[in-house]
Formats: structure tokens, sequence, C-alpha cells
């Protein structure tokens, strides 16, 4: 996912940069009220941006000849939303390309839009879609984690297509092509990142299942019914 530093032409970088800073700004909004609203969701904060920061520090190698890593960002948008994700994902990224080389400052907009926005939205978007339904929570939490990590490397594929079109096909045939090198790994890494934050989460509802009710993230009796109280 991370797009290596001067790896996209500059015009790009500043199109990406256009579409994150708002989304930033909102997400820096939205994060002071919540800390001034309820400190004791700060432990909950740090969970979850310590489980991007670490998720997506692990760099795996892909038979596509590229490398791959889970984001971890799904479940920092079940809990507090799409752009306080992305205001956490500006400062994992950021750490990453200072001191694990992983990523870039140039491009760090490019990889603020496919990690800490695109991939969010869509997590946060299945969430919200299934959470009043009778869909399981954690089976919620799993399609919402996993999605949100796919979306995130077919963003990463739209960049990189729009960047460099192929001389024949043009962006579809470039984006087809990046598609092939990420998919094949992603696939199977989303769908155990899945599966671990799903487990992360039953974690969190057995200590800690108040902050989750007052944060609306679910309801009492959905929280109940998830740790078999019901």
């Amino acid at each position: 996912m991370h797009i290596m530093e001067g790896f996209l032409p500059w015009q790009w970088c500043i199109v990406w940069w256009l579409i994150a800073i708002p989304c930033l700004a909102l997400g820096v909004w939205q994060l002071k009220k919540i800390i001034h609203a309820d400190r004791e969701a700060l432990p909950l904060l740090g969970v979850t941006g310590g489980f991007i920061f670490i998720l997506s520090s692990l760099k795996l190698p892909s038979v596509t000849g590229s490398c791959s890593h889970p984001t971890g960002t799904g479940l920092s948008a079940i809990c507090f939303g799409p752009w306080i994700t992305s205001v956490i994902c500006a400062i994992v990224l950021l750490f990453q390309s200072l001191f694990l080389a992983h990523g870039g400052l140039s491009v760090l907009g490019a990889n603020i839009v496919s990690m800490g926005i695109v991939g969010p939205v869509i997590g946060y978007a299945v969430y919200r879609l299934l959470k009043n339904t009778s869909v399981n929570i954690y089976l919620t939490v799993f399609l919402a984690t996993a999605l949100a990590d796919m979306f995130t490397y077919a963003t990463t594929s739209l960049e990189l297509a729009l960047a460099y079109p192929a001389e024949v096909g043009g962006f579809g045939t470039s984006f087809i092509l990046f598609m092939g090198i990420f998919a094949v790994t992603q696939v199977p890494l989303a769908i155990v990142e899945g599966i671990v934050l799903a487990l992360v989460f039953k974690y969190i509802i057995a200590l800690k299942p108040d902050i989750l009710i007052r944060l609306k993230i679910f309801s009492e009796a959905q929280i109940t019914t998830a740790r078999g109280d019901a």
C-alpha cells in the first residue's frame, strides 16, 4: 500500500493532498470533540491506533513480486468513524515514512487517501449498513475490517493507474494490472485481518463493554447478546 517516495508525479501528489487535507481537518475537529466529551475514550483510541501502526508496519512479500501488509483501519473506523481514523493514519504514515522507510513525504497525501480515507469510509459504511440488522456483531466487524483492507489496495491501484496509464488500453488496463499485483496476496491478508480484529473486538466487549455502549458503537442489547448473556 505504501507508495514509495518520489514515485508519483508532483501533480498527482498535489491532487491527493487536496483531497486529504479537508478530511484531516474534519477528523481533528471530531477528535477534539470526543476527547473533550469523554476522556475514557482515550484508551480505546490508543488501542485502535496501535493496531493500525503494528499491522500496517508488517511488510509481507507478495507472490507477484511486490509486498503487502494489513492495514488495521477497520476497527478504528467502527469505533470512531472514518475522519478520526484518517488523522490516526496520517500520524502512523508520517512516522513510518520517517523511521521505517515505508512510503514517503511527497506521496503522504496519496497514502493517506488510500489507507486513511477510502478504506475507513468503506469499513464504516459496511458497519453502519449492518449495525441495526440481525447480523452477528463479530461478522459485522469482520466484514468491515476486511473490506476496508481490500479497498485500500484498490485505491492504491487507482492512484498508480491514474499516474501511469498503460500505453495500450490506458487507465483501465493499468488499473487491472495493478489490482492483479496486489489482489492475489491481499485477499487472504484481508480475511486474516478481519478474523484478528473480530477477535480483538471480542476482547474489548469482554473487558470494556461500557465504552462501546457510551460511544453508541453498538447498543447494550447487542453487546449483551454478543457476550452470551442474553
